[in-house]
């Protein structure tokens, strides 16, 4: 497929302001052409979760961006006190709204995993830090044999156009833990965008309630021996609001989950999650 490229100093992805965003260097990048979703042929059924708290000027965005592809939509809402839920209905009418029952990322995530039919399930953010055109690639590796696919920032293709300089240094620090773990060899680790077939929900085990729970997934997929599979992924800037997410403690709280959850350690209670 013929492919017509912007400038290589121009990003294929939108910025904040729906123009075209520049790299930070102009030195000429050669990159291959974008695939779309119609180049992927996957017969299976997909949903995608999306857990949101107070989300609602950066929905309209996300949600025109999802593919389509994608069977199902879950938002799981934790208790915003904006207009989260009412702006995801009016963009797209086919949502399914679950409440969240407990605070928490995790607490989110598991709830709509819970809730979703699809036979591979997608997981993103809803501050549109990712891009859901991205989507088709992780569904290609589930749909040719692999059981859970994780997208990178650190490996050629991916990138991050968000990530300050103490989560960086926090994120090299808990990948080299989880690597000297687990024997693996991953290239990134805290990065929420991931796909999993629906078949081994119950084989991840997950019981986390807060920003832990990515690497209690990919912790458990290690150890469970399931094929894993990463895909480069850009990082973009939050479109509006602040995160949610707090560096220090919650890089805590993914270091005790590396730990606990290590081969051969006993299964030990997760942590009690901090409301988000």
């Amino acid at each position: 497929m013929s492919t017509t490229l912007p400038p290589d100093n121009v990003l294929p992805y939108p910025g904040p302001d729906g123009r075209p965003m520049r790299r930070a260097s102009d030195r000429p990048v050669t990159r291959p052409p974008m695939r779309r979703a119609s180049d992927f042929a996957v017969s299976h059924s997909v949903s995608l979760v999306i857990p949101a708290h107070n989300e609602a000027r950066n929905i309209p965005w996300v949600f025109e961006q999802i593919p389509r592809c994608v069977d199902e939509v879950i938002l799981v809402d934790g208790d915003s006190s904006d207009a989260t839920v009412s702006v995801a209905k009016q963009c797209l009418p086919t949502v399914r709204h679950v409440d969240q029952i407990g605070p928490g990322k995790g607490n989110a995530l598991r709830t709509g995993f819970g809730a979703a039919t699809g036979e591979f399930i997608v997981m993103m953010d809803a501050d549109g830090s990712m891009w859901p055109g991205e989507i088709p690639h992780y569904l290609h590796f589930l749909a040719n044999g692999y059981d859970f696919v994780k997208g990178s920032r650190c490996m050629g293709g991916g990138g991050s156009l968000d990530l300050t300089r103490i989560r960086s240094v926090g994120n090299r620090a808990l990948l080299a833990v989880v690597n000297r773990l687990y024997g693996a060899k991953l290239t990134d680790l805290c990065y929420g965008f991931c796909a999993f077939r629906r078949s081994f929900l119950d084989e991840l085990d997950l019981r986390s309630s807060g920003f832990e729970i990515e690497a209690e997934m990919i912790a458990h997929v290690l150890r469970s021996g399931l094929r894993l599979a990463e895909v480069p992924s850009l990082e973009l800037p939050r479109r509006s609001g602040r995160s949610h997410l707090h560096a220090v403690s919650d890089g805590r709280r993914v270091l005790h989950t590396l730990i606990a959850e290590r081969p051969g350690a006993k299964v030990s209670a997760p942590l009690a999650s901090e409301e988000r």
